[in-house]
């Protein structure tokens, strides 16, 4: 059965009348949180990842799919009405889109980011479509030891390419892959880094990790960088006819395409992730603009295509994370987290074990990006209202809905002392410096890799040469190399634009500036 029978039939189920309400419910509830100051998609989905437990997996699935195109989506508003990206993706949003706020045509960003998402989104979404069976089955016949190869890729690339610092990104990993360890060994039966504590015989709960750092950890960061006072709120005009002019049509629906041409494949690959993708969108179209002089005053074009960018980015992601169970993202890795905590493995065995399961995810991903493009528009009023919540109430309103997120995991109260050790942790980090995302990636695949890597021995009786020898871990291996080749160059690129885009402009951005 091909690839567009299988999403008709996934189709059938997203399109039943109560999974439409969970999609617009976990769009809405994502666009709604993601919209909030200093709050990225990651730590969006972190935070709301609680609120599928109750749900059957297919519900839950589809909510969380919501909430993950809200919240990717969310972010633009903050960079444009507050110039407050919540994640490093988002900077150059804040570069173009504040300055055109600020002229009195935030409803025009507000709209072409909106628009440029739909369109990047869906034709991402065709891509994953098309790609992730294709690779799905040829992963089908991947043995242990190319298993092992590609959780390697996944650890060096994440650990060297997440953060500004190599050595503070494999030292993050390193952290993990410690806690990953920590619990019951499950071979000997023998417990190891638990220091005789029983709550932490079954392990560490990789939500209570994925809460901690991104909902508590980054809170107390953010909220520590900010100074008080009143949130100052570029205001929108209302009314369709102040959203895009035709000449604003003519000048993004290029970058769109582009965007989404640039942004897809990048995701796919553990390569700088979303960030990467949006400075190369923004460079290319201020190469091919006849309107370079508009750049860093409020270009349009600098809109369009960063988010177009993002957002097939975020679709891209989802390609190695379904098809082969490698989260290359913090966000990926909080999804996958979403997937264990019902039981499933992504990987190739997911599109044929549960297949109905993953159409109806990929059609939900269609419908998601309608019903985001149907409530963005009209409520941008709304967003408006709620960049307005004072910000201790935001703070703290999100501090204890983490607690009870992590109480209901066991209803125990330890699990929201661990909450808060992980968040003061993950404060330290961002503190210092060091990335999160490859703590998680560490302690999701940490174990898997572990299994992985026994399994081999195993077969090959202790022959270590095992694990080079097979061709696809050959290969593996050195695309590994290209990977990180390929990967510096292109953050080296970056950083030298970030200065560049610094010097030409009056007032430096940063992906956490104080409001």
């Amino acid at each position: 059965m091909d690839s567009w029978t299988l999403l008709l039939e996934g189709f059938a189920t997203a399109l039943q009348p109560q999974y439409l309400v969970f999609a617009f419910f976990g769009v809405l509830i994502g666009t709604a949180v993601g919209v909030l100051p200093g709050i990225g998609p990651a730590m969006t989905v972190a935070l709301l990842l609680p609120l599928t437990y109750t749900l059957e997996p297919a519900a839950a699935l589809i909510t969380f799919a919501g909430i993950y195109y809200g919240g990717m989506y969310g972010g633009s508003t903050t960079s444009i009405l507050l110039n407050t990206p919540g994640e490093s993706a988002s900077i150059v949003t804040a570069i173009e889109g504040n300055r055109m706020a600020k002229l009195g045509r935030g409803a025009a960003a507000l709209a072409t980011a909106a628009i440029g998402s739909f369109v990047a989104g869906t034709l991402a979404t065709i891509g994953l479509t098309l790609l992730a069976p294709v690779l799905a089955q040829f992963a089908v016949n991947l043995g242990p030891a190319d298993y092992v190869a590609l959780i390697v890729v996944a650890f060096v690339t994440v650990g060297a390419l997440m953060g500004s610092s190599v050595p503070r990104g494999l030292l993050s990993l390193g952290v993990g892959l410690f806690l990953g360890l920590v619990g019951t060994d499950w071979l000997s039966g023998q417990q190891r880094y638990t220091l005789g504590l029983l709550p932490l015989a079954d392990g560490i709960d990789v939500v209570l990790v994925a809460v901690g750092l991104f909902a508590v950890g980054e809170t107390l960061y953010v909220a520590a960088r900010l100074r008080h006072g009143a949130v100052d709120v570029i205001p929108v005009a209302r009314g369709w006819r102040s959203w895009m002019t035709k000449d604003d049509w003519r000048r993004s629906w290029k970058p769109w395409l582009r965007g989404t041409a640039i942004g897809f494949p990048i995701g796919t690959i553990p390569a700088g992730g979303a960030d990467v993708a949006t400075f190369l969108s923004y460079a290319t179209e201020r190469k091919l603009s006849r309107r370079k002089d508009e750049f860093g005053r409020g270009a349009i074009e600098g809109v369009a295509g960063p988010e177009s960018a993002n957002n097939a980015a975020a679709a891209g992601v989802l390609v190695p994370l379904l098809t082969l169970g490698l989260p290359t993202t913090a966000t990926a890795a909080i999804i996958l987290t979403a997937f264990q905590t019902y039981g499933l493995q992504p990987g190739p065995l997911l599109f044929t074990g549960q297949s109905d399961l993953v159409w109806a995810l990929v059609a939900s991903l269609y419908i998601g990006n309608v019903i985001l493009l149907v409530l963005n528009l009209p409520l941008v009023g709304m967003w408006v209202k709620l960049l307005q919540i004072p910000r201790p109430y935001l703070y703290a309103g999100i501090l204890l809905f983490a607690a009870f997120g992590a109480y209901a995991l066991n209803f125990a109260v330890v699990d929201i002392l661990i909450l808060l050790i992980i968040g003061v942790l993950g404060y330290f980090l961002r503190r210092y410096g060091f990335p999160v995302a490859p703590l998680v990636v560490g302690m999701i695949l940490g174990p898997m890799g572990e299994e992985q890597l026994r399994r081999a021995l195993q077969l090959s009786q202790g022959d270590l040469t095992t694990l080079v020898a097979q061709p696809f871990a050959a290969v593996a291996y050195a695309v590994l190399a290209l990977l990180i080749a390929g990967g510096l160059w292109l953050r080296r690129r970056q950083r030298r634009y970030e200065q560049a885009l610094t010097a030409s402009i009056a007032v430096p951005v940063k992906a956490d500036s104080e409001v």
